[in-house]
């Protein structure tokens, strides 16, 4: 008798699978029965719905959010070219603080910065903010990142757009698509954070302040740079002068 109604079912319709045609059972013929006890019938019979959408996730692995004008090229011949960005986070005894920071590929120069208890994209627009306001851009400054929630928001994308930048995004999970941020990291994990442990996050937020505008910036050498700092390039580059003399 069920297998019928079942079958009378599923001809009528010729689309349903085993909720529908146990929905339709108990609506149209006030049957409850079991789902367990369809599934097992419309094996029986042969009967199946038509599939429907493929369900799962997307491996985002090695796939860009948005395109990549970088494409691991990692050169700049002036300065405002290209920026970097990038989020690192550093352990407290009140918890984690979060840095972002803007880099100058041309000069290694930091040219924002911001710190924050939360990772929220108010960090990110607190630095982008600081380095629009303190260079010269054009419409060919090209901002790059990765592909965190904070870089794809859609505040963080209106503010590059109304600064007028470029933003371009590596890949998912691969670190090597933002490489001289992560030397950036690795240079201030050697230098500061792991120096000391840190009580408070106002004892560190003071510190990185500190290590960024009075040293990186102003004494750091760089090798890249041909020893010269951040600061001291940048003066060069600006000066045709200096340029001359040193070549």
């Amino acid at each position: 008798m069920l297998d019928g109604r079942l079958r009378s079912i599923e001809i009528d319709r010729g689309t349903y699978g085993i909720l529908r045609v146990k929905a339709a059972l108990e609506i149209e013929q006030g049957l409850i029965v079991n789902t367990k006890l369809v599934k097992r019938i419309m094996r029986e019979l042969g009967i199946r719905g038509l599939p429907g959408p493929k369900r799962g996730y997307k491996n985002l692995a090695n796939a860009p959010t948005c395109e990549d004008l970088v494409q691991r090229q990692f050169t700049a011949t002036r300065p405002n070219e290209l920026w970097l960005t990038d989020i690192t986070e550093h352990p407290t005894g009140e918890g984690k603080l979060y840095c972002c920071v803007v880099l100058d590929l041309c000069s290694r120069k930091v040219v924002g910065w911001a710190i924050d208890r939360r990772c929220e994209a108010v960090l990110v627009l607190d630095a982008i903010n600081k380095a629009g306001g303190s260079r010269t851009t054009s419409p060919s400054t090209v901002i790059h990142s990765d592909h965190g929630s904070q870089f794809t928001s859609w505040a963080f994308t209106e503010n590059v757009r109304r600064l007028g930048l470029l933003s371009s995004m590596g890949t998912v999970g691969d670190c090597y698509d933002n490489a001289p941020m992560e030397s950036f990291w690795g240079s201030m994990q050697i230098e500061l954070l792991n120096r000391q442990k840190w009580r408070t996050k106002m004892e560190l937020g003071l510190a990185i302040a500190e290590y960024i505008d009075h040293f990186y910036n102003p004494a750091r050498r760089h090798s890249s740079l041909g020893y010269l700092t951040p600061n001291e390039f940048e003066d060069i580059h600006s000066n045709p002068n200096q340029q001359a003399t040193l070549s």
